[in-house]
C-alpha cells in the first residue's frame, strides 16, 4: 500500500524497501519482548508473566492437538510464528507503520515454510516409506486415486494458509485506512479494537493449524 504514508516510505516508495523495513522491525520488536520474557527475576515483570501466560495457553492448545510430550517439543516453532504474526498485524494498526502480513511476499513465505517443516517432520519420524504410503488411505485399491487427491490437498494448504493472512490483514488495513480518511477523530476507535481483536485471532488459526498439520504427519495411524 505504497499510497498511504508510512515513516519509512519517506526514505523511499518501493515496495521492497516498504516490506523488508517493517520486517525486520517486528522481528526487533519479537527478540526485545523474548529477551525481555527471558530475564529471570525473583518477581516477574508484566512482559514475564505476560509471555508466560501465553506460552501456556500455546502449551495448553498443543496438548489437546498433538499430545502433551509433542506440544512440549514443537512448542518454540508454534509459539515464535504466533508471536511473530500477531507483532506484524499490530504494527499495521499504528498510524505510518505498515503490517508485513498485509503483504503476499510475507504470508506465502511462511506459508511454504511451515509446509515445508512439517512434510519434514513427517518424515524424519516415520521415514520416507511410511509418510508417503499414509497418502494413499486405507484401502489399498484406491490408492491410485487417493495419492494425488492428498499431495493436491497438502499443496494448497499454501495457498489457503497465505491468502487467508494476507486477504485478512489487507482488508483491515484498506477498512482502517477508509475509516481514517473518512472520520479521522472518534470513528477509528471501535475499527481500532476490531482490528485488534482480527490480528489476535489470525494468529491463534497460523498456531493452531500448524499444531494440527504436524499432528497430521507424526501420528500415522498403524492401518495407513
Amino acid at each position: 500500500m505504497s499510497e498511504l504514508f508510512t515513516f519509512f516510505g519517506l526514505v523511499s516508495h518501493d515496495h521492497y524497501w516498504i516490506f523488508l523495513t517493517h520486517l525486520f522491525l517486528v522481528v526487533g520488536i519479537v527478540i526485545f519482548m523474548a529477551n525481555r520474557a527471558m530475564q529471570l527475576r525473583r518477581v516477574p515483570t508484566g512482559m514475564q508473566n505476560a509471555m508466560e501466560a501465553f506460552l501456556g495457553g500455546v502449551l495448553s492448545m498443543g496438548k489437546d492437538t498433538i499430545g502433551k510430550e509433542d506440544a512440549r517439543t514443537y512448542i518454540p516453532l508454534v509459539a515464535t510464528l504466533g508471536l511473530f504474526v500477531v507483532v506484524a498485524n499490530m504494527i499495521g494498526i499504528i498510524p505510518g507503520f505498515e503490517a508485513p502480513s498485509s503483504m503476499l511476499d510475507f504470508t506465502l513465505a511462511l506459508a511454504i515454510a511451515i509446509f515445508v517443516y512439517y512434510n519434514y517432520e513427517g518424515i524424519r519420524r516415520n521415514g520416507v516409506i511410511k509418510y508417503f504410503a499414509h497418502f494413499s488411505g486405507p484401502v489399498w485399491w484406491l490408492a491410485w486415486l487417493m495419492f494425488p487427491i492428498e499431495i493436491i490437498s497438502h499443496i494448497s494448504r499454501i495457498i489457503s494458509l497465505s491468502f487467508r493472512l494476507f486477504g485478512n490483514i489487507k482488508g483491515d488495513d484498506l477498512f482502517l485506512a477508509v475509516i481514517l480518511m473518512l472520520a479521522p477523530y472518534f470513528a477509528p476507535l471501535p475499527a481500532y479494537a476490531l482490528l485488534t481483536f482480527s490480528g489476535l485471532l489470525q494468529g491463534f488459526i497460523i498456531m493452531i493449524l500448524t499444531y494440527v498439520y504436524l499432528a497430521g504427519a507424526v501420528h500415522i495411524s498403524e492401518d495407513h
